[in-house]
């Protein structure tokens, strides 16, 4: 375990993995080479494996140096194990729900320390898909060169492990559910925590996007003191090729158009962690990762919400998934609030 300690993420999973037993399915979906370690991408997973019940999939750690979307969500699994020994509201809406998490997608780039992984590659660059028109270069993905940033990956080439993982556990653990959701943690844009939905590819509106404005409104109803979300679709903000949930996303709707899958972004806004602490600038990390304790714990126990959220409106979707006339009125509003 020594190589570990430059990433204290892979090892808070590991122990994790232990003290859960077998309270958790744990997976080993492949193995990624790098410096002379071989490290696990794990995938960890609860509830009812039954395609007839909802499923929700969380992802972390694309990014190397994003180590607060993993840290969030290791610690909000952790506090799931621990709920399991205790609370039988858990155990009731595991039976009705599937949960399947990889809180670190890129463990190579945690060992080291990069935003890439060990062959240098983006992950959020690498999907085969291109944007719609021209795009910021090189935010939106390049294939120059792995020493800069947004590197998408040579072009035709096979796709990178870690990417694979990610498909694979897509389409064998969501995509079979009739109704699914996934939010992969980033941080490290903007001053507010945001949530993105696709598409990262083009400013055209994703065909569900009256689902998307119902879910935000309900949100909003549910929980209206936390204003502090700001939920739209990424290309808003910014276009990109190569976004992995843009292509998940367009591969279950045509391969699967009677089920739906809707993924979303959660963009932790470390912004506002240097605006509140500047002397974050001097520290590499500091650009992704709020340095303070005070505040990372608040950061830690701030989505809490959210998570149980999804989760509840996973189980209930039939009772708020727009239909009909409603559904118009939906895509509507949507419409106006972020295409007009």
């Amino acid at each position: 375990m020594n190589h570990l300690a430059n990433s204290p993420e892979l090892l808070a999973l590991d122990a994790l993995i232990d003290k859960a037993g077998s309270r958790l399915v744990s997976e080993v979906v492949t193995r990624i080479e790098v410096d002379g370690h071989s490290l696990p991408l794990w995938c960890l997973s609860l509830g009812n494996r039954s395609p007839d019940v909802p499923a929700i999939g969380f992802f972390g750690g694309v990014h190397g140096v994003e180590r607060i979307g993993s840290q969030v969500l290791i610690a909000y699994l952790g506090n799931l194990v621990e709920r399991l020994q205790w609370d039988v509201t858990l155990h009731d809406l595991l039976t009705r729900l599937r949960l399947v998490f990889i809180p670190i997608v890129n463990p190579g780039g945690f060992l080291r320390g990069t935003r890439a992984n060990p062959a240098g590659v983006d992950l959020m660059r690498h999907a085969p898909v291109e944007a719609d028109g021209d795009v910021r270069w090189p935010l939106g993905g390049q294939r120059l060169s792995p020493h800069l940033p947004w590197y998408r990956g040579a072009l035709g080439e096979a796709l990178q492990p870690e990417a694979e993982a990610v498909f694979k556990v897509v389409r064998e653990r969501l995509l079979p559910h009739r109704f699914s959701l996934a939010v992969d943690c980033h941080s490290g844009f903007g001053f507010r925590d945001q949530l993105w939905f696709p598409y990262a590819r083009t400013q055209q509106p994703l065909p569900h996007l009256a689902e998307a404005e119902a879910l935000r409104a309900l949100f909003n109803r549910t929980y209206p003191h936390h204003s502090f979300y700001l939920m739209e679709p990424q290309c808003l903000n910014y276009t990109t090729h190569g976004d992995l949930w843009d292509f998940l996303y367009d591969e279950a709707r045509q391969q699967q158009p009677e089920k739906l899958f809707l993924p979303f972004t959660l963009e932790l806004g470390s912004w506002a962690w240097m605006k509140k602490n500047p002397r974050q600038l001097l520290d590499p990390m500091g650009l992704f990762n709020p340095l303070l304790p005070h505040r990372h714990e608040r950061v830690l126990r701030r989505h809490v919400t959210l998570f149980d959220f999804l989760q509840q409106a996973c189980v209930s979707h039939r009772n708020w998934l727009p239909q009909g006339a409603e559904r118009v009125l939906h895509e509507q509003a949507a419409m106006a609030r972020w295409f007009s």
